[in-house]
């Protein structure tokens, strides 16, 4: 009998192990408490980034409804503090523009800057639907994932409509999938691709965008364009001193400041 022992070990060793039980949903009342501290927690990531230099590169390119290409639009800039403490956007490069079967709006511009970078924070979120979908796993990372959605669109102002990802335990958003929306005038023929937005955790504390993308097919009245875009943030480096932001300036390289006798 004890021969045996040997072969049954071997058995049981072979078995697949048993998964681990899943996690149950959280109640109404914790996923209220989730959202209000995760909208906290995102407050401080806005207000942190934005003692942040940085450098942004947009690529956008478009096809016709046959995949037949048309141009390309470049964007190099660096987000930046003037000599005076001011924050600001320098362009650094900036082709002329061949893209051929779209033309870029005051509303895609609005979109690069603050949709699709998404930040739902405590100010923004009263302008929100927030539904909870569930639990998942993104690149080994413990999430929740919500709906997200505007309550009502003011003209004028510009909104994310998608799926927010949440870590769970540092309670910041590490992945957004939507596209950007808003109230256009009656008679604007305008389409805007989905995205997705990658974050990665820089310094050990706060999640920050690194990557926007998108490859979408755009159904115009009269036609049909399929875009292709890519933002780039990367380099982050914190800046000490205090900041008001401007943007659009192209800022010349500030003087160095005269020596003390």
């Amino acid at each position: 009998m004890r021969a045996a022992l040997p072969l049954l070990f071997a058995l049981a060793a072979a078995l697949p192990a048993a998964p681990a039980p899943a996690k149950p949903d959280p109640s109404e009342a914790e996923l209220q408490k989730i959202i209000e501290k995760f909208s906290e927690k995102e407050s401080e990531f806005l207000a942190a980034r934005e003692r942040y230099t940085y450098r942004q590169t947009v690529r956008v390119e478009d096809f016709d409804g046959g995949g037949t290409p048309g141009g390309r639009y470049d964007l190099l800039s660096d987000i930046i503090f003037t000599g005076a403490g001011k924050r600001t956007e320098k362009i650094v490069r900036a082709p002329v523009s061949t893209i051929k079967f779209v033309q870029f709006s005051p509303e895609d511009e609005q979109d690069i800057r603050s949709v699709q970078p998404f930040v739902l924070n405590s100010k923004e979120l009263p302008k929100y639907h927030v539904r909870y979908l569930g639990r998942e796993t993104i690149d080994e990372i413990d999430t929740l994932a919500f709906a997200v959605k505007p309550k009502e669109m003011v003209p004028g102002e510009r909104y994310f409509s998608g799926i927010a990802w949440v870590d769970e335990q540092d309670l910041q958003i590490v992945k957004t999938y939507g596209r950007a929306t808003g109230k256009l005038k009656k008679g604007n023929d305008q389409r805007f691709p989905k995205f997705e937005t990658f974050r990665e955790q820089i310094d050990g504390k706060y999640w920050f965008p690194v990557l926007t993308r998108a490859d979408d097919t755009l159904y115009f009245e009269e036609s049909v364009v399929r875009l292709k875009m890519r933002v780039k943030y990367e380099d982050y480096k914190l800046f000490k001193g205090q900041s008001t932001i401007i943007f659009g300036d192209v800022v010349p390289d500030s003087p160095a400041p005269p020596k003390k006798p």
